[in-house]
């Protein structure tokens, strides 16, 4: 079961264009392909490229071993659509994407308080932060692009 964390409120909407003060990329904490059918996916990433990626959760496949990257995997849909909304099932009203990105913050709280002021800026998440069963506080939404972005902060990546 993942845990709400708990959400600042208050930040007022900031101007067009401003940089929000919550939000401070520390580094870029992850990258995922996002298959539709990863038994499709994968003979390209493991097969004709040779990564690293091992099984970590069901068809999810990921390394932390690629130089230059944190964390690169391979993310079945029906998992990504689980994440961010609870079900297997991607809503037929959004943009199916085609990868995801977790941009890493200094902590839980940094993580909520980024999440609170994209929302301020007008930013539609697709859920709020909240720490997952391996210890990760992530909160997301989805850009205009169709790209899965999170606000992170995995404690085993620091």
């Amino acid at each position: 079961m993942s845990g709400q964390v708990e959400v600042p409120t208050g930040f007022p909407p900031a101007p067009p264009g401003a940089r929000l003060a919550a939000v401070d990329v520390l580094f870029i904490a992850s990258v995922a392909v996002i298959a539709p059918d990863p038994a499709a996916s994968k003979p390209l990433y493991l097969e004709a490229l040779g990564l690293p990626l091992e099984t970590m959760d069901g068809e999810y496949v990921a390394s932390e071993r690629i130089e230059g990257s944190k964390h690169f995997g391979v993310w079945p849909l029906a998992q990504a659509a689980e994440a961010c909304f609870g079900t297997s099932e991607w809503p037929a009203d959004r943009p199916v994407p085609q990868a995801s990105i977790e941009f890493e913050l200094a902590d839980a709280d940094a993580v909520a308080a980024g999440a609170a002021e994209l929302r301020a800026a007008g930013h539609e998440l697709l859920h709020e932060a909240r720490t997952e069963p391996w210890g990760q506080t992530v909160a997301r939404l989805q850009s205009v692009e169709g790209l899965i972005v999170g606000l992170s902060y995995a404690p085993s990546l620091h």
